[in-house]
């Protein structure tokens, strides 16, 4: 696939980001990383320590060598955000962060200010920010202005699997920022959630639930780094555009083709 995506200077093998959280098993995370061979990683602080993740864990993560993109998941305010996002980068030694800060408990819908205000500090202190926000073009634009280069719209709320809520204001935000990277992140619920975020042009989807809480969360992963490369094959070959009438795939003639000779 033509132009490599990449953060900073790093070219990411893959556009599909997988989450690490909630899996039935180490060994199977592991075997879903392995057959879906993910471009990053991500990694919630402040979640993955309160649920005990002893050093398998982190091994199977080390093991494959694939960046991993710590996030800010749980903090509800900018500053819980702020010292969440250094902590992370002492730990995993990285400037990369993608930033969470929750406003609702029951739609774990994005504080837009906390968002902003957290970003502004953070990029000040030489963070590349991921910042997970709604499809609001106003933030969208605020974000660019405060140095995000990546913007991570949601398509519906996390966990919640239903896809893409508002396809026309990602469509939009994608024609807005035609030179910032886009990311689908929560909400995917299927394979063919990604592959149609992938065909309005967005360069990476990110996702958990739809594959840890899969029936059988290997094969979900495989499905699902199947789907985004189709997706992105396709907006890359040239989508047809929709009609309002019919329109004859072959063209009419008068006799059967085995006739015209005749």
């Amino acid at each position: 696939m033509s132009k490599a995506l990449h953060i900073d200077d790093t070219i990411l093998s893959s556009r599909l980001f997988l989450g690490t959280a909630g899996y039935p098993s180490p060994d199977i995370l592991r075997q879903a990383i392995k057959i879906s061979k993910p471009g990053l990683i991500t990694v919630s602080l402040r979640r993955e320590s309160a649920a005990g993740k002893g050093q398998k864990f982190w091994d199977i993560l080390k093991s494959f060598n694939i960046p991993v993109l710590p996030n800010t998941a749980g903090c509800h305010s900018a500053d819980e955000a702020v010292t969440t996002a250094e902590m992370a980068r002492e730990i995993f030694e990285t400037n990369w962060i993608k930033l969470e800060v929750i406003g609702d408990d029951y739609t774990l819908q994005p504080d837009p200010f906390g968002l902003l205000d957290a970003t502004k500090r953070l990029v000040s202190k030489g963070f590349t920010i991921l910042p997970y926000m709604t499809d609001d073009i106003v933030l969208a634009e605020k974000l660019v202005e405060a140095g995000c280069d990546i913007l991570m719209p949601w398509g519906a709320p996390i966990g919640s699997g239903r896809g893409l809520n508002n396809p026309i204001a990602l469509q939009e935000m994608r024609k807005r920022f035609p030179d910032k990277t886009l990311v689908v992140d929560a909400g995917i619920g299927a394979p063919s959630h990604a592959a149609a975020a992938m065909e309005m042009g967005f360069d990476a989807v990110l996702l958990n639930t739809a594959v840890a809480k899969a029936t059988d969360p290997v094969a979900m992963a495989g499905a699902f780094a199947k789907a985004i490369e189709a997706g992105r094959e396709a907006y890359l070959s040239g989508i047809i555009a929709p009609q309002e009438t019919a329109s004859a795939s072959t063209p009419m003639i008068d006799k059967p083709f085995w006739h015209q000779n005749g």
